[in-house]
């Protein structure tokens, strides 16, 4: 059964989501990806095997298209790296998204080391 993963990065951990897309282009090649329009121009450029999706960038509404996609059921787990360090300007939107995940029991991943346990846990398996 093939899952749709929402893969999402702020500007500063785009790079760690494609190495860590990179280290997984196996089992995330058996997905349909859909990604914010420039996470998903930086996944693609590393990883030109996976087949991804983009939406809006996050600022221009992409979170919330990607919230939307969890809200009517289509999103199987959300990888998002968010950079703590960074004050975000569409901050509301980055905290709609995550309170739908919650909502729906969305598996999440908000870095490399969780993302490889969901990997690890047989989510991506299926």
């Amino acid at each position: 059964m093939s899952l749709k993963l929402a893969l999402v990065a702020h500007d500063r951990m785009k790079p760690a989501l494609a190495e860590w897309a990179a280290r997984h282009t196996a089992e995330l090649g058996r997905h349909k990806l859909v990604c914010t329009a420039t996470t998903g121009g930086v996944l693609r450029e590393r990883n030109p095997a996976l087949d991804v999706t983009t939406v809006k960038s996050g600022p221009l509404g992409g979170d919330q298209q990607i919230g939307g996609m969890i809200a009517e059921g289509q999103i199987g787990a959300l990888i998002f790296f968010p950079d703590p360090l960074a004050p975000q300007a569409h901050d509301v939107d980055v905290k709609a998204l995550l309170r739908i995940a919650l909502v729906y029991d969305v598996p999440c991943a908000f870095n490399p080391a969780t993302a490889d346990l969901l990997v690890a846990g047989g989510l991506l398996a299926r």
